[in-house]
């Protein structure tokens, strides 16, 4: 990602959309060659330093959209154990934790950067058969669908797969047609700004309201440049 980074800022051309997509889910336990677990450096912490990283090349009216999921409601983020050192690893878990990151990240990114015309929302793209889902062996497959219950007549509809044009649908919206005051610092599916949902469901549509606290997100960022060793400026 540093190098991605040093080579677009030494060719200098200024930015109108970052769409942060890169991912992996419910993969082994891992690391990163950081040394970070495998999911929240992967989803999270890759794409905090390179968008920090190349920020200035962001001109006024650009936008940045981060890949989040409705996973993020397996978990809110855990800033005191986030490489799953002292908890035992789940991958649903872990996956959660980073896409609810993906939200925080682009909260503090449009808190910090819109006065100077550059905002940031997070986009649930839909469930789409990618290679993302490599990972998922019968047995995690069957478990991800005992707990979200997929049984229930009313929240089947969400399982339905996108084709790949669709899930490529609210990115471009957020990134290119989405008035940038209605999305920015929000989370958004299915072409719309998400409602802020709570409660044990897991894959009705909107996002859980932890994903949104601009206070968790403050901490978050705190805790990422903790974790990358670098800081980065407008606060």
């Amino acid at each position: 990602m540093r190098r991605c980074a040093d080579a677009l800022l030494a060719l200098g051309k200024p930015l109108d959309v970052i769409i942060a997509n890169a991912g992996v889910m419910a993969c082994p336990k891992g690391t990163t060659v950081d040394g970070f677990e495998t999911q929240f450096g992967t989803n999270h912490l890759g794409h905090f330093v390179l968008v920090n990283r190349i920020a200035s090349l962001l001109r006024s009216g650009s936008r940045v959209v981060n890949l989040s999921s409705a996973g993020h409601r397996f978990s809110d983020v855990d800033l005191e154990d986030p490489n799953f050192n002292h908890t035992p690893y789940a991958e649903f878990v872990a996956y959660g934790r980073s896409k609810t990151a993906n939200v925080l990240f682009a909260v503090e990114f449009d808190r910090r950067h819109k006065t100077r015309g550059v905002r940031a929302a997070a986009v649930h793209p839909g469930v789409i058969q990618t290679e993302l889902a490599r990972y998922m062996t019968p047995e995690v497959r069957q478990r991800m669908m005992a707990e979200i219950g997929t049984n229930q007549p009313q929240v089947t509809p969400s399982m339905i797969y996108k084709s790949i044009p669709q899930g490529a649908a609210t990115s471009v919206w957020g990134a290119c047609v989405a008035p940038a005051d209605v999305i920015g610092s929000r989370y958004c599916e299915d072409c719309h700004v998400a409602d802020v949902v709570d409660g044990t469901a897991l894959v009705r549509g909107g996002v859980r309201s932890y994903a949104l606290d601009p206070q968790r997100a403050q901490e978050l960022w705190k805790k990422s440049e903790e974790m990358v060793g670098e800081r980065f400026g407008l606060s």
